[in-house]
């Protein structure tokens, strides 16, 4: 028989709700696929169901407070933190949310957390009215947007007597969300993805510059997610405020001119070429050596056009006649007149999506979690989302993107 998760490593991390007990029945499903699993348990967990049981199905001793370390050669969250190829929580409490989303670290369970890099699976179990707590959506939105998985509780009969949403997912379906996760197929395996992310930066003196408010959040959700699903990507970013993800290729610019380059000289070897940095459209005509000083009440600057990025690609598609061109995504932030600004920004640039967002929304735009988009098509094509994740936004596009490449560009 088949064992689709065998060489791989999971963490199972169980935290202190009824639901626990279910995590025994999860534990032997993934040790039946193949998976080598390791336990943490959280104090509230072991109040629920034993760590001797877990021991016993999973076969590895079971982690439950951070300063029992059993081997001196090694520290054990690091250890496990490193080893792991998925770590899932299940159940996941609104306590152990809110410490995965503000960073705390207080037992063993949130620590290895904190020092894991490798994906996170989240199966939520809560009172209806907690899992509805704004507190608690605040912190699924914010988890999601960084990239964590969740299977979402089913709605059903609670252990506190309600009815409602909020009742662990079955252990035979977060099962088959990690199989789906480590062993499912890639829908960009094999195909090269070129992101640009962030805002340029336009030099006036070495100290002062021409940006705009672009945090990087929209093209760092689009690097993970395509990575995610097996894309070789590389990312072309400028001013952003975080820092680019891991297992892609990172291309640091500063200006219009410097981003152009880079992308033109990588776009030939894409398949999607997405365009989601927010590039200054004019730059001082002249850079001053020094620091410029006070010498008026006023001070005009004289300002030329950028090159436009996203038009230069278009056009060079249109020469490629016979030649393999990638699927190009542009993006269109508006403040009013949305669709009507997209749809003639998409006939303009020649590109194949227009992904447009009103930045004046809240919940959209720059700097935000999520976003609110509307994506434009050729040959008519529309879809309006709902606020949702970045990362979810990503994941959209790039099934149309993929769909795309399938129909046309096999």
């Amino acid at each position: 028989m088949t064992k689709p998760l065998s060489g791989k490593t999971i963490i199972l991390g169980i935290s202190g709700g009824i639901a626990a007990y279910k995590a025994a029945t999860l534990c032997s499903r993934l040790a039946g696929l193949g998976a080598s699993v390791r336990v943490i348990m959280t104090e509230g967990a072991t109040k629920f169901i034993t760590p001797l049981t877990l021991q016993t199905i999973s076969r590895h001793p079971v982690a439950t407070d951070v300063f029992d370390e059993r081997d001196a050669s090694i520290v054990q969250h690091i250890d496990w933190a490193d080893a792991a190829d998925l770590v899932v929580v299940a159940p996941a409490t609104a306590n152990i949310l809110s410490k995965m989303a503000n960073g705390l670290a207080d037992d063993m369970l949130s620590t290895t957390l904190l020092a894991v890099t490798a994906p996170v699976l989240v199966a939520p179990a809560m009172n209806v009215h907690m899992w509805e707590h704004p507190a608690v959506i605040d912190n699924v939105n914010k988890l999601a947007s960084r990239g964590v998985t969740f299977v979402e509780p089913g709605t059903g009969q609670l252990a506190c007597g309600y009815v409602g949403k909020g009742r662990l997912a079955e252990p035979d379906e977060i099962a088959e969300a990690v199989a789906a996760m480590l062993a499912g197929p890639k829908p960009l395996a094999g195909r090269r993805v070129l992101i640009t992310a962030g805002g340029t930066l336009e030099r006036i003196d070495p100290v002062r510059y021409i940006t705009n408010d672009s945090s990087g959040k929209m093209g760092f959700a689009f690097a993970e997610a395509a990575r995610d699903w097996g894309a070789d990507v590389t990312l072309v970013y400028g001013k952003t405020d975080g820092v680019p993800p891991e297992g892609i290729q990172a291309v640091r610019v500063e200006s219009a001119e410097q981003m152009k380059d880079a992308v033109m000289s990588r776009a030939a070897e894409a398949d999607i070429v997405i365009k989601s940095a927010a590039v200054a459209d004019y730059r001082p005509l002249h850079q001053e050596e020094h620091k410029m000083k006070k010498k008026s009440d006023t001070l005009t600057l004289e300002l030329v056009r950028n090159p436009d990025i996203l038009q230069t690609i278009g056009e060079w598609r249109e020469k490629q006649a016979g030649k393999r061109v990638p699927v190009v995504i542009g993006f269109a932030a508006e403040t009013m007149e949305l669709e009507r600004n997209a749809l003639d920004k998409l006939a303009r640039k020649k590109c194949d999506y227009i992904v447009a967002n009103n930045v004046t929304q809240a919940g959209a735009g720059f700097g935000t979690d999520t976003n609110i988009v509307s994506i434009y098509g050729t040959g008519g094509f529309a879809e309006h989302l709902p606020r949702m994740p970045k990362k979810a936004v990503a994941q959209r596009v790039l099934e149309l993107a993929a769909a795309k490449i399938g129909t046309e560009r096999a």
